[in-house]
């Protein structure tokens, strides 16, 4: 069961080609939002589709990955952990954000 605690599996698209950051040590970083959507119809019969924003971010060997493999658009299934953080921005509010840590990723398909 302990591998069910603080477990994320996401299937989507990618919005935006990964950011990456290199850190000393060969440490690397990559940030990336994916959507996933879900649909239903609503009480009159017609189709909705809720579309959801997901934060990843990937280290290391999945950094690199992600830099030499995906684009925006791509589909991608992801599974990783959710990370809370807070900071306080330049007019001295309190910001909170979720992000998916992601321990491996597979790309599914591409945009082209």
């Amino acid at each position: 069961m302990n591998t069910l605690r603080n477990s994320v599996r996401l299937v989507g698209n990618l919005g935006m080609d990964p950011e990456v950051k290199d850190f000393d040590n060969n440490r690397k970083l990559a940030k990336v939002s994916i959507a996933t959507n879900d649909s239903y119809k609503n009480d009159k019969g017609e189709k909705i589709t809720d579309t959801q924003w997901h934060n990843l971010v990937l280290w290391g060997a999945q950094a690199k990955l992600a830099e030499d493999l995906l684009k925006k658009g791509d589909e991608i299934a992801v599974e990783g952990k959710l990370a809370s953080r807070s900071y306080v921005d330049k007019d001295g509010n309190k910001k909170y954000f979720t992000e998916v840590v992601v321990n491996e990723f597979i790309k599914l398909g591409s945009k082209n």
